[in-house]
């Protein structure tokens, strides 16, 4: 007896446990499927300035019966409306081509080398390489300086005045040469003298007679260049 009726608690009791876990279960299914399907009725809730700022803003189809001058319009609008980019509704069929007009030319600039008040059509870099047609040649630098031997200068001697012996030479009876090296000028003048050797008592009326000295014009691919060259002098005693 004491058995029958434990096993009639233990059925009642299991009894009553499903029926609440199955009650339990079918509230919670339902405030479940409540929260998630409550936002899509409520759009409001959602935050709208975020994905508004970001989306590309697409225009509505125009109606079917709008006029033609409507579609006219509404093509000629700008690609932005309250702010946001719009996608466009059709393709052109054709791409306009702007051509840009050259500004107009203003003439050479004053102050150009070359520079006409017509212009050039090859420009002034083209000028100033070409050069205009009758610019004068730079002048041929002088010719250099030529060194002649002494017996090339003797056959171009004109004028000779011979020299005056030294009357203290002649007391001492001194004799001898006195060799200079000297500039001829293009005119044949005597442009520089130096003594190299000689007696000093000979030298003075060396140099004082040779500076009176003329000589021819001596050139070189006809131009009279300068020559340089040695003169010498020779100083003789009668009865020595």
């Amino acid at each position: 007896m004491f058995e029958d009726s434990l096993l009639e608690s233990a059925g009642r009791i299991r009894t009553k446990r499903g029926l609440t876990t199955a009650l339990s279960f079918a509230m919670e299914s339902l405030l479940l499927a409540t929260l998630v399907l409550l936002p899509l009725f409520s759009t409001e809730a959602l935050p709208g300035r975020l994905w508004l700022a970001n989306r590309v803003f697409v225009p509505p189809p125009p109606p079917l019966g709008a006029p033609a001058t409507m579609r006219v319009a509404r093509a000629a609008a700008s690609d932005i409306w309250e702010g946001h980019l719009r996608m466009p509704t059709h393709i052109p069929s054709a791409v306009a081509n702007i051509v840009e007009e050259h500004p107009p030319s203003t003439g050479p600039v004053e102050g150009v080398p070359y520079g006409t008040s017509e212009g050039s059509p090859d420009g002034v870099l083209h000028g100033i390489l070409a050069g205009p047609a009758s610019a004068p040649l730079p002048p041929r630098p002088p010719t250099q300086r030529l060194k002649v031997s002494q017996g090339v200068v003797e056959g171009l001697l004109v004028q000779q005045v011979k020299p005056a012996y030294p009357h203290l030479a002649m007391q001492t009876h001194t004799q001898g040469e006195v060799v200079m090296h000297a500039i001829i000028g293009r005119d044949g003048t005597i442009a520089s003298l130096q003594v190299v050797s000689g007696h000093a008592l000979l030298a003075s009326a060396a140099i004082d007679a040779v500076r009176q000295w003329r000589y021819r014009t001596y050139t070189l691919n006809g131009e009279p260049v300068e020559v340089d060259t040695l003169i010498t002098v020779r100083f003789v005693l009668s009865g020595y």
